[in-house]
């Protein structure tokens, strides 16, 4: 399984886990909230290569 598979399986075994734990509402603002937030703290040089990444360029 592929890196990105193990991350996706883990991201939802999580959100069951966070939304049995806390109720739908908080575990969805956790599971979008988080993430977001991460990605408001990189500077715009880390922004830049972060979407790079998801644009998946070959050869750079």
């Amino acid at each position: 399984m592929s890196n990105s598979g193990k991350v996706a399986v883990a991201g939802v075994v999580a959100a069951i886990v966070l939304f049995w734990a806390v109720g739908f509402w908080a575990g969805l603002l956790v599971l979008v909230g988080v993430p977001a937030a991460a990605y408001l703290l990189l500077d715009s040089s880390q922004r830049r290569r972060v979407r790079g990444l998801s644009r998946k360029q070959i050869g750079r």
